[in-house]
């Protein structure tokens, strides 16, 4: 046990903690946008799984992890598209067409998979940014300021999430449409484009999610998330629909796989027991959530569509 107290083996885990939150954070802020609108978006996992593959299949093609960022972007962007004409421009029930999203996402990743790569290969991950001066702090230093890119950017939205909600006329503008939007559309404030822009963001996020993934393990396979979107959904309600809330849950499930992955390669964990401890960050999640959801209310027109006059 001593081992896992060295220097190295804590280094590694903080490293791992970062990178294993990262996809979560993207998507947990994507979610975000949304539920503060109004709408729950249950499809994450699905755009997830689409970016993943598309970020994949790009790199594969074209050898740059730039471009398959790009595409896995893209294609979260149309996927949010498609999200708000289902779910606010034909008002569909928010929770059945998500998980409509979820399928068609996992279904086609799948097929497509199969269809045009069949066998997993390894492809160029997006490099490591050693931050200049912040680099060489010790501790710090080894495992904040030596990261792929993907993990800053997903950490820098954080703030930038924060000031725009609360700074930003857009997001007082999502508030008001999460909290009364009879009175937000009375003002002048278009509902239906203020919930189209928050999906769009949501896609966007998912789809950097999915690919993030990819382009930090270097791989892609058929449902390879693992029900990471259903995890990064309930971070928004455990983060009480904030950046920050979402951060520190993204960062609380990052930790515990790091660790028990670090467990594992330590040979600390008896491989009989390997699949229970596996369970262990989802469990840990589940019951956080459960300690500090109750205590936040959430946006009171979250899964309500809006139709003028209705």
């Amino acid at each position: 046990m001593s081992d896992l107290f060295t220097e190295t083996a804590i280094v590694a885990t903080l490293a791992a903690m970062l990178r294993l939150a990262m996809p979560l954070l993207l998507a947990g802020l994507g979610e975000m946008y949304g539920q503060r609108s109004g709408v729950l978006n249950l499809g994450v996992e699905g755009v997830m799984l689409l970016g993943g593959f598309f970020a994949y299949w790009t790199t594969l093609s074209t050898d740059s992890p730039w471009l398959g960022l790009l595409a896995g972007v893209a294609v979260g962007l149309i996927m949010g598209l498609l999200n708000g004409l289902i779910s606010v421009t034909l008002r569909a029930q928010q929770g059945i067409s998500g998980i409509g999203v979820y399928l068609f996402g996992l279904g086609l990743s799948d097929l497509l998979f199969q269809k045009i790569v069949g066998t997993p290969r390894i492809i160029d991950p997006l490099p490591e940014i050693h931050i200049w001066l912040l680099r060489d702090i010790p501790w710090i230093g080894d495992f904040a300021f030596r990261q792929r890119s993907i993990v800053y950017i997903a950490f820098l939205l954080v703030p930038l999430s924060i000031w725009v909600l609360n700074k930003t006329t857009f997001g007082l503008n999502i508030r008001a449409v999460g909290e009364n939007p009879a009175a937000a559309d009375s003002l002048g404030v278009s509902v239906t484009r203020t919930r189209y822009a928050t999906l769009t963001i949501g896609g966007v996020l998912a789809g950097a999610a999915g690919a993030g993934l990819v382009l930090t393990t270097g791989t892609f396979q058929q449902n390879f998330t693992a029900g990471l979107g259903f995890i990064a959904i309930a971070l928004v309600y455990f983060g009480a629909w904030r950046p920050i809330g979402v951060m520190l849950g993204a960062l609380l499930f990052g930790f515990v796989q790091a660790l028990v992955s670090q467990l594992k390669a330590l040979e600390l964990i008896p491989v009989s027991q390997q699949d229970l401890y596996n369970m262990a960050p989802a469990v840990i999640t589940i019951l956080a959530l459960v300690a500090v959801s109750q205590r936040f209310q959430a946006p009171t027109a979250l899964t309500k569509p809006f139709s003028r006059g209705g």
